[in-house]
């Protein structure tokens, strides 16, 4: 006889891996009834083992990822726990405790999130942690001179009147300090385009370009 979604037989294996982890089977049945009313899709596994102690047989799958590793970030090596799909952000802010990377968008959009990898920018939020293994990472805290002197471009932007809330600053700072990395005089066409996948919510684009260019300058 069927219970709103699941064979008789079905339940009653479901019910038994329950009560062998200490769940209640009639929870599991309240869950699975409410996501077949709702439509959505959501393997029973999940809900069965997840934060709950479970057998190496189940725990270990085909193509596992290794969640120890070693990250190179402002020049030193740091060992980290890392979840599979997780993002360079999440680890930079809430695994190592460098919160000077901003999440605005959390979709690769606003820029907020970016970062230096091999010198070049990137959203952090858009980035598995696990694909820069053996990369070289620069933070906003790793610009930081030996006497805790600002980077030119810092100080560029400070001159300029760039940081308005300041909430972008970040992002317009490692995305200008790759430019001038790879390109130490720029035009302010080239300048203007680098900058470009930074959004300013007050609208200080001309401030932010004009340090661009301070900085190259000064260089």
């Amino acid at each position: 006889m069927s219970d709103g979604g699941g064979s008789a037989t079905e339940f009653a294996l479901a019910d038994d891996v329950l009560t062998s982890f200490g769940r209640s089977p009639t929870s599991r049945r309240a869950f699975i009834k409410g996501v077949i009313a709702s439509g959505a899709a959501v393997p029973a596994t999940s809900f069965i083992f997840r934060g709950h102690g479970v057998p190496a047989a189940y725990a270990q799958t085909s193509g596992a990822v290794e969640r120890l590793v070693t990250l190179n970030v402002n020049g030193r090596d740091r060992r980290v726990d890392v979840l599979p799909q997780e993002t360079l952000s999440t680890t930079l802010r809430y695994k190592l405790g460098l919160i000077g990377t901003k999440l605005g968008c959390d979709h690769g959009e606003c820029g907020a999130c970016t970062v230096l990898v091999d010198d070049l920018a990137v959203y952090s939020c858009s980035t598995l942690t696990h694909g820069v293994r053996g990369r070289k990472i620069t933070t906003i805290e790793g610009l930081e001179g030996p006497n805790g002197e600002l980077h030119k471009v810092q100080a560029a932007f400070v001159e300029e009147l760039g940081p308005q809330c300041g909430f972008c600053t970040v992002g317009q700072v490692m995305s200008a300090v790759a430019l001038l990395k790879a390109n130490p005089k720029p035009t302010v066409e080239e300048a203007r385009l680098a900058m470009s996948g930074n959004l300013c919510r007050c609208g200080a684009y001309d401030h932010y370009l004009r340090g661009v260019m301070r900085a190259a300058r000064e260089a």
